[in-house]
């Protein structure tokens, strides 16, 4: 029996960080198998870039919300309400699977296949970036999650590294797949290189550690250009940053302009499950110098420079020796546009289109077995 390719999905995002981003393009890539997507946002009210963003994609349908995420301060009665609000949508909508970018949810009684997508956990985050274990707080979000998890179809992480993670923390699924995330090449180009060093995220996520790097930027012997949002979403403390060029929230066009002319990007994050904008860098045809975790290795192999995430002077080595070597630059470069080519969006369409199909068969299977 040949599974059909899903026609309509519900599927969920937060607005607030690069599954935005991962998300747009998963919806592109699954256009040529006839699937359209209702998305439902959260976390923040989607800006005039994004919505301009979703308004280009002919297969999706957009429906908004500021609920709070799962990982946000209090967020518990907003949680319940967006569930009551997705239940609603997926009766309005009457999808063939729903797919959720956010864990908690998973556990809600959908009634149709659901994939609920990993991109990153608070667990793994506080192991990582604090060297400990999440505090008491926080056993409320790991009871939620892991009841999430474990109740979903199908659990998919972009990293086999990430996987590992998750099943010791949530662990057993029903069925787990590794999928990695990719984007769509023509909106990144490799340009007429600059002498300068670049970087961009979430300024206020510890976790991306972008601080470091601005910490040593006056040791280089190049300027260090940062774009980013440094006002936390939970707390709207901002972060100031030293001895860089800070250049705020940029369009996705402003984003490629900069990845095309700088010549090393750099993140060297503690935690980065995937990481959009290092690919971003990769297709732009940038040396990349970042964090040592084993996600990074896994996805990057010998097309990036790494350091250790607590050693400011590695970093600025590192660097400096990129900085220094206009012929090893060249290599890296190389090696990261190579590398890039095997993350790009038409292969995760086509890799989540199979996931979607494997669990309506299981579930049409299960359905005939009762």
């Amino acid at each position: 029996m040949e599974a059909q390719h899903p026609s309509k999905i519900l599927m969920t995002a937060d607005t607030v960080g690069g599954v935005w981003n991962y998300t747009l393009e998963l919806v592109r890539a699954l256009a040529p198998f006839g699937t359209k997507v209702d998305l439902a946002t959260m976390g923040a009210p989607l800006s005039e870039e994004q919505r301009r963003q979703a308004d280009e994609i002919s297969n999706l349908t957009l429906h908004e919300s500021s609920y709070k995420l799962e990982w946000m301060e209090n967020p518990w009665e907003d949680v319940e309400k967006a569930g009551a609000w997705l239940l609603q949508l997926k009766e309005e909508i009457q999808p063939d699977l729903v797919h959720l970018n956010g864990m908690v949810h998973g556990a809600l009684d959908w009634g149709v296949p659901t994939v609920v997508v990993i991109h990153s956990c608070v667990m793994s985050w506080w192991e990582a970036v604090k060297e400990e274990k999440a505090p008491k707080a926080w056993d409320k979000y790991k009871e939620m999650v892991t009841r999430g998890l474990q109740a979903a179809d199908m659990v998919v992480t972009p990293t086999q590294a990430m996987l590992h993670q998750a099943q010791r923390l949530y662990g057993p699924f029903k069925a787990n797949a590794v999928v990695y995330n990719g984007r769509g090449q023509h909106g990144f180009q490799f340009g007429k290189k600059e002498p300068f060093v670049f970087s961009m995220g979430r300024v206020w996520d510890e976790a991306k550690n972008i601080s470091m790097l601005a910490h040593i930027a006056s040791d280089l012997q190049w300027p260090v250009y940062i774009a980013g949002d440094a006002r936390h979403p939970a707390t709207g403390e901002t972060v100031e940053l030293e001895n860089v060029h800070f250049l705020g929230q940029l369009t996705e066009k402003e984003v490629a302009d900069w990845l095309s002319r700088a010549s090393v990007y750099a993140l060297p994050a503690k935690y980065e499950p995937f990481g959009l904008t290092i690919l971003e860098a990769a297709m732009s045809g940038c040396a990349l110098v970042v964090g040592k975790t084993d996600s990074q290795a896994e996805i990057w192999g010998n097309a990036a420079k790494y350091v250790d995430p607590n050693s400011a002077d590695e970093l600025r080595d590192t660097i400096s020796n990129l900085i220094e070597d206009e012929f090893l630059r060249n290599i890296m470069a190389c090696r990261a546009v190579k590398r890039s080519h095997g993350y790009t969006a038409d292969p995760m369409g086509q890799d989540y289109d199979h996931v979607y199909r494997q669990v309506m068969k299981s579930a049409t299977l299960a359905t005939g077995a009762k």
